[in-house]
């Protein structure tokens, strides 16, 4: 299991400044353009505590392969993946994995899975930090694919696999201050397997993703993974079957009789 300390992470990062990204540019951030810092602050922060156990998604694959040079295959590549689950939400397509040299090494990309993570002895702890201006009103972000989700849970059911991944939130909520400056207000942290599934929240007409404020994420769900993932999985079906639903109702029910014979 995880040896992070968040409560101390949390507390460091707490009052910390970071420069304003594009200084010179008036305007107002984007999400992503602020994100960017303050991330790099967490995984900084993180790599001084646990400086052998903190990667980037693509460090850790670019170590991992290095490290077994005999791994050419796309097979033995993946086969250096001991959790199933882990080798679905952080190696990269067939194509890639295969292409993969030391002259040709993976670089980070906006959708990997895990922006920061963390390896200890077959555990993964998948980290993604989340910004909010408190300037201003926001949208809860898009944190994850529902259907990676579920995609995710299978696999964990049909492996037995509930022991070697979780998956955390940072939310840093941060204001304007002095000399181009962002400051952290306040960090907030929350895990994904503890929040009740049927509190999630899926916007099918934005990619699928779940969306939530890390500090209004509920927190409650005191079953193991295996029951997590069950829960998942039925919030997930029923959330699908009512979206169907609806797409039949708005847009076929009122069209398909000028099509029938």
């Amino acid at each position: 299991m995880s040896t992070i300390n968040f409560i101390s992470l949390l507390s460091e990062i707490k009052g910390k400044t970071v420069m304003r990204p594009n200084a010179s540019t008036a305007g107002t951030l984007s999400g992503h353009a602020a994100g960017e810092p303050f991330e790099k602050l967490v995984y900084n922060e993180l790599k001084k505590t646990y400086p052998n156990n903190v990667f980037k998604q693509y460090e850790y694959l670019n170590d991992l392969y290095r490290r077994h040079p005999k791994a050419i295959s796309l097979e033995d590549r993946q086969a250096l993946f001991d959790s199933p689950v882990a080798l679905f939400l952080l190696n990269r397509s067939e194509t890639a994995t295969r292409a993969w040299n030391p002259q040709n090494i993976f670089e980070e990309k906006q959708n990997d899975t895990a922006d920061i993570l963390f390896h200890d002895n077959g555990f993964f702890e998948i980290i993604d930090v989340k910004t909010r201006n408190m300037a201003k009103p926001a949208m809860a972000p898009n944190i994850i694919s529902a259907y990676k989700v579920a995609q995710m849970c299978t696999l964990m059911i049909d492996n037995g696999e509930y022991d070697t991944l979780d998956i955390k939130y940072i939310e840093i909520a941060w204001k304007e201050g002095e000399n181009e400056q962002l400051v952290c207000e306040n960090a907030y942290i929350g895990s994904l397997f503890k929040a009740n599934p049927n509190t999630l929240y899926i916007n099918w007409a934005a990619a699928m993703q779940i969306q939530f404020h890390v500090h209004e994420l509920d927190q409650r769900f005191k079953g193991t993974l295996k029951e997590w993932a069950k829960e998942y999985l039925k919030m997930f079906v029923k959330s699908a079957e009512h979206r169907i639903d609806i797409m039949h109702q708005k847009y076929v029910a009122p069209f398909k009789k000028y099509i029938e014979e």
